[in-house]
């Protein structure tokens, strides 16, 4: 549900700049609502710049985001693969006991977060093409959601498991 909300936000041209599990709504039924919008902006000529002063959660943000506030589509590609990973490690805090200028020093050096003991490789392997160092090879949020209904059509015990994303 949240990749599908985000390919809606993606198709009208919205960047959202702070996906992250605290700001997704569950509400009745199972129903999952991105939400706030505080730091969100339309993109022209796909990439917003933000200010050097705006504070950014880093360990949601994409490296281009941090290192020259360049902020587009695919940074948000990026901060769904910290979500998945939060979702499916149960809320826990992404690259943990590290502060966030080393976060930003070993992605620099290709560090990713590794495979979560539950997370099932296709999943894993998602989170992988989202945290592309290279922003244009990551996907879009449109193939999120068809990758994420093909691996729930192949393995629809996994979806109780992470029907959020």
């Amino acid at each position: 549900q949240v990749a599908s909300g985000m390919a809606y936000l993606e198709s009208q041209n919205y960047i959202h700049r702070d996906l992250a599990a605290r700001n997704v709504l569950v509400g009745e039924h199972s129903v999952y609502k991105v939400a706030d919008f505080g730091l969100a902006r339309v993109e022209n000529e796909n990439v917003y710049e933000a200010r050097p002063e705006t504070k950014l959660p880093v360990k949601w943000t994409a490296p281009e985001a941090i290192r020259y506030n360049k902020f587009s589509v695919k940074s948000d590609v990026w901060s769904f693969g910290i979500l998945l990973f939060e979702i499916i490690t149960y809320g826990k805090m992404p690259y943990a006991g590290m502060p966030g200028h080393q976060v930003i020093q070993m992605l620099d050096k290709g560090y990713r977060l590794p495979q979560p003991d539950t997370c099932p490789a296709p999943l894993y392997e998602l989170m992988l093409q989202c945290w592309s160092a290279e922003a244009d090879r990551r996907p879009t949020f449109e193939a999120i959601c068809g990758q994420l209904e093909c691996y729930f059509e192949t393995d629809s015990s996994s979806y109780a498991h992470v029907q959020a994303m």
